[in-house]
């Protein structure tokens, strides 16, 4: 049986040495930038190296958090931050950006990349599409069962890296906006302020807590995880307190080692359950969505608040595993004879056997005495000898032995602890301290160097052939996306499909929750195609795309499916992709230039453009980008051969998720339909409920208008060359063909818009 690793979080350097001092076997901490946890305390350059350095001499590995999304303006720092890391042997970085993805795979081509849970990857198709592009590890969306892990474990032979504690988000990660669109503080950027924390109606419910997710703890199904394969378990909790890593990473270190030594004795106590509950945690918790779809067990609905931690508990923890440092024994020779350069070995003891695991995890005298006391043939000697100053014949005062095992014994802030001194020499000879200090502390560093060694971690050579981290910025714009701008719709209904027939759009995206049946293509064939229609005749067919779901599992596989006959068969023109799993399943079946890459994709930089440069015909901008990021970023690659388009009318989705509000309200009919969220304030979000996949989409309260775009002298923005869409949800059909027509006549006779309330997002304000 496979042990998998424990994999802890850390917010700062008391964190990390406190995860590794009670057993992790890997630590994941973000820096001063580009992580997903602005507001941690994260970690300087020099305590990164400083934690890397202590890691790998314990056996134990450092992840890099690099899991935010980056803004082009901000790529050209990325080298500079990583190169020193990289350099210490950084053994694997965490990514959410493609761009950064592209980035770090073509400049740092030996360092791992760990696919975070931001992607949403959800099946094999998105899962062997990372590994394709160098990806080892993956973390996948944490709504997947654990029969959807184990498919995607066999048949990608990926390492998979899974949740087993800590808070949980309602919505399938990288895809919320709820934040952003609320407040400005953006998720994907590290700044989430947590809406879903806040209290709400449900139709004409009662105000609760319907978005709280429960806090995962899984210790009670362990066993069925680590069947399943999963490699590295994972827990939750940049933004916790030292004691919360240390205690947590106790804990799950206990019963990891419990199962693979013995299976069949699996037994969790009480009292460590009681721990695990006070640490940090919410009130109620469940075991996340590896036995479960959703539903009510899964929700906070009375509470989002966290227990009371109870004193004495973190006290002990901070005694048993944060007042301390593990250290390695060893024990010293020093060969002093007079004429001769002073000599000094180091021999320092370290288990044979599973080395990753914790040798020092508890710090009283008694204890660490029983752990350092087994018998040398279960440990390895590692030797390392060092030379220093001539010793000279003693002439007044020799060098005592005692003072001679008092200045080798020194520790000062090494990791390594000199138990005995054996000295040796041939008379009364002298060496001045500071001659002895310096052999002492070379000594232990290469001790140290050559532990890090043999555990088998090594630095990285900065002169092996990295590329160059240069790029060349333009003011031209690609010649490709100098074209005449189309307006494109997307429709969830047949009433909005026949006004936007009527308007003379230019293209229609089907959105997924139009019913995927013959009947309904026979349908949109005879409004766009047949002679005897008289709507047919006044206008011209648009082309017609197909949006995929927002989310793809395996049980709704059947949909790409329909996708790719339909568009094999002429009834479509093309697809909207929004996730990696459908374009994973497209690509080679529709033809690159036929795929739209959605603004949920994430593309804000360079890289990731040039990620999907031969991938995808047409790419969307981000929705939390401002103008002059826009502008920045399509000037930014004169050679990217995709039209740019952007989401310009719509209640844009804040969260899809895989919770459900039907079913936490106990009426799950397993029929779609439009629900209301109500706030605070009485903003009412719609809410679509999608049954056939069984997922949720959150819309904002008021749609996103960008008219001001549009000007008299320009057909839009002088910038953008691009398509722009109008996303149609709740409008009736006369709603859609007045909005349709008052966005095509605004070039040459701007107005202001025809309905009431909206709001302009992210086109001005942008996020952090």
């Amino acid at each position: 049986m496979k042990k998998p690793e424990l994999l802890s979080p850390a917010g700062n350097y008391e964190a990390l040495q406190g995860a590794i001092n009670a057993g992790a076997d890997a630590v994941y901490l973000g820096g001063e930038l580009y992580g997903a946890r602005a507001y941690a305390d994260n970690f300087t350059q020099d305590e990164i190296l400083s934690g890397l350095h202590m890691a790998h001499l314990f056996g134990r590995k450092i992840y890099l958090t690099v899991n935010t999304l980056v803004k082009e303006k901000e790529l050209d720092g990325l080298y500079d931050f990583l190169l020193p890391f990289y350099e210490a042997g950084l053994d694997g970085v965490i990514v959410q950006d493609l761009g950064v993805l592209r980035y770090i795979r073509n400049r740092f081509p030996a360092l791992p990349i760990h696919a975070s849970t931001q992607m949403t990857l959800t099946g094999r198709y998105g899962a062997q599409l990372m590994k394709d592009e160098g990806v080892s590890r993956i973390v996948p969306a944490r709504e997947l069962s654990l029969k959807e892990i184990r498919k995607i474990k066999q048949e990608t032979d990926l390492e998979i890296e899974a949740f087993i504690h800590g808070a949980m988000c309602y919505c399938y990660s990288g895809q919320c906006l709820f934040s952003s669109i609320l407040g400005g503080r953006s998720g994907n950027r590290g700044r989430c302020a947590q809406p879903c924390r806040l209290p709400y109606k449900t139709g004409d419910g009662e105000e609760c807590y319907p978005l709280s997710m429960r806090d995962m703890r899984t210790i009670d199904i362990l066993p069925e995880l680590i069947d399943a394969g999963i490699d590295s378990f994972k827990i939750e909790g940049r933004m916790k307190k030292p004691a919360y890593a240390a205690g947590v990473t106790a804990i799950y270190r206990k019963y990891i080692d419990l199962y693979v030594k013995d299976r069949d004795n699996y037994r969790v106590d009480k009292k460590d359950l009681e721990v695990l509950n006070a640490l940090y945690i919410r009130s109620e918790t469940s075991n996340g969505y590896y036995m479960r779809r959703n539903g009510k067990e899964m929700i906070s609905l009375s509470s989002p608040a966290y227990c009371a931690t109870d004193e004495k508990l973190l006290s002990d923890i901070e005694n048993r595993y944060l007042n301390g440092k593990m250290t390695i024994p060893a024990k010293a020779e020093i060969f002093l004879t007079a004429g001769e350069e002073a000599v000094l070995n180091l021999t320092a003891f370290l288990p044979e056997v599973e080395k990753a695991a914790p040798a020092l995890q508890v710090f009283t005298a008694k204890e660490e005495a029983a752990a350092e006391s087994a018998p040398e043939s279960l440990r390895k000697a590692i030797t390392v000898t060092i030379k220093g100053d001539v010793v000279q014949q003693a002439v007044k005062q020799p060098l005592t032995n005692d003072k001679i095992r008092e200045q080798i014994q020194k520790s000062g802030n090494s990791f390594v602890r000199i138990e005995t001194v054996d000295v040796k020499s041939d008379g009364p000879v002298f060496l001045p301290v500071k001659s002895l200090n310096g052999l002492r502390r070379r000594c232990v560093d290469a001790l140290e160097t050559a532990v890090i060694r043999e555990n088998g971690f090594k630095k990285k050579n900065c002169c092996d052939n990295l590329p160059e981290k240069s790029w060349t910025h333009t003011d031209r714009i690609p010649a490709s996306r100098l074209h005449l701008p189309q307006l494109h719709v997307s429709v969830q209904t047949s009433d909005q499909i026949e006004a936007a027939l009527e308007a003379s759009v230019s293209r229609i995206y089907l959105d997924y929750g139009l019913p995927a049946e013959p009947a309904f293509w026979a349908k949109i064939s005879e409004l766009t195609q047949s002679p005897t229609q008289k709507l047919a005749k006044a206008h011209p067919r648009p082309e017609i795309y197909a949006s995929t779901s927002y989310i793809v599992r395996n049980d709704n596989l059947r949909y790409l499916e329909i996708l790719a006959e339909s568009f094999a068969e002429g009834r479509i023109d093309g697809v909207l992709v929004r996730n990696l799993e459908s374009y994973g399943f497209l690509s080679g079946r529709v033809p690159a230039g036929k795929l739209v890459i959605d603004a949920g994709l994430y593309v804000w930089n360079r890289e990731a453009l040039l990620f999907w440069q031969d991938r995808a015909g047409e790419f969307y901008l981000p929705i939390e980008g401002t103008r002059q990021e826009w502008k920045e970023l399509l000037r930014a690659v004169p050679e990217q051969t995709m039209k740019a388009s952007a989401v310009v009318y719509g209640l844009l989705p804040m969260m899809v998720t895989a919770g459900c509000l039907k079913k936490t309200s106990g009426k799950c009919d397993k029929r779609p339909e439009m629900l209301t969220l109500t706030d605070r304030y009485k903003k009412q979000f719609p809410v679509y409920t999608d049954c056939r996949s069984c997922y949720n989409v959150i819309y904002n309260s008021v749609p996103l208008s960008l008219h001001g775009m549009f000007s008299a002298k320009a057909s839009v923005d002088a910038f953008f060359r691009g398509n722009y869409r109008l996303d149609f949800t709740v409008e009736s059909k006369e709603e859609t063909y007045k909005i349709i027509k008052y966005f095509q006549e605004l070039p040459g006779q701007y107005r202001e818009p025809v309905y009431r309330e909206y709001t302009t997002g992210h086109y001005k304000r942008g996020v952090e």
